[in-house]
């Protein structure tokens, strides 16, 4: 089952302006808000591997950036816990 994360991300793949509420981990939980024309379960699902590639891309991302950083303030001569402080 897809996450509700990864189910908004897809919507927003397909219509980067469509407007909605999710309420569970579930494609009939979609509410179309301020008139967004509904895009059907069969195209999001279509999208959703798509869409959680992109949020693991991201999640590590952020990981690979907290590294990088971190080995840059040790080449200043920070130490851990002066890192850790930040």
């Amino acid at each position: 089952m897809a996450t509700i994360e990864a189910i908004f991300k897809a919507v927003k793949i397909i219509n980067p302006n469509a407007e909605i509420s999710i309420s569970e981990n579930n494609l009939d939980s979609i509410v179309w808000e301020n008139e967004t024309t509904p895009i059907s379960k069969s195209d999001i699902e279509a999208k959703l591997t798509q869409a959680q590639n992109e949020l693991d891309a991201e999640a590590q991302a952020k990981i690979d950036n907290k590294t990088s950083a971190q080995n840059k303030l040790k080449a200043l001569g920070l130490t851990d816990a002066e890192i850790k402080a930040l």
